[in-house]
């Protein structure tokens, strides 16, 4: 939530045009991320749960290449980008341990 959060903060400074591109974007698959590991609890096996905790962690891949590309667009600076990343990295590698549990 914390790195939703956070994506939403940075994304306000992009540039007008982006909204409905890679701001947009980029906001849809960190929520979407949080939102997969809490549907996917709910399920009734352990199986849909292993399903959508994959699912939010190819959103968690999907929003590191767009922080990529949002750096090298200069939409944010250095700080940002590995901040941010270093979160996202630390949530891949939860769900990857969460899936191998289940």
């Amino acid at each position: 939530m914390n790195l939703v959060v956070d994506i939403y903060e940075i994304s306000k400074s992009f540039p007008k045009d982006e909204l409905f591109a890679l701001t947009s974007q980029i906001r849809r698959s960190s929520v979407s991320i949080p939102s997969n590991i809490a549907e996917g609890s709910k399920r009734g096996t352990r199986k849909d749960y292993r399903n959508f905790i994959r699912i939010a962690n190819g959103s968690t891949a999907e929003l590191l290449t767009q922080l990529e590309i949002d750096y090298k667009l200069k939409y944010i600076d250095q700080d940002q980008f590995s901040e941010i990343f270093k979160k996202a990295e630390e949530i891949v590698k939860m769900l990857t341990v969460l899936i191998t549990r289940l």
